[in-house]
């Protein structure tokens, strides 16, 4: 027999963490609380702490960049279409259709 692994969604996750920082249970009882191995609720909170400090980056210069990119990718789509568009015609033209 094949046990279904459970998925927590970050929001759970991200719970389940704040529960652990704030220590009021060990992580003991939130582990037999939540059905989770201790050794997973140590992996979060690691995680958490390490990446802990990615919250206050200020991340808008990348979603400049990416926006930009974006567009230019677009407009160059688009000098394709009229290329393309243009050598049709030109076939068109050439073949009598």
């Amino acid at each position: 027999m094949t046990t279904m692994r459970r998925k927590f969604s970050p929001e759970e996750k991200a719970q389940i963490v704040l529960e652990i920082l704030k220590e009021e249970k060990s992580i003991s009882q939130l582990a037999s609380e939540h059905g989770i191995h201790p050794n997973v609720l140590h992996r979060w909170k690691t995680e958490a702490v390490q990446n802990l400090h990615q919250l206050f980056v200020d991340d808008r210069k990348g979603i400049t960049k990416m926006k930009n990119e974006y567009e230019q990718k677009i407009n160059d789509l688009y000098a394709e279409v009229g290329k393309l568009t243009t050598q049709l015609a030109w076939i068109k033209k050439k073949s009598g259709l």
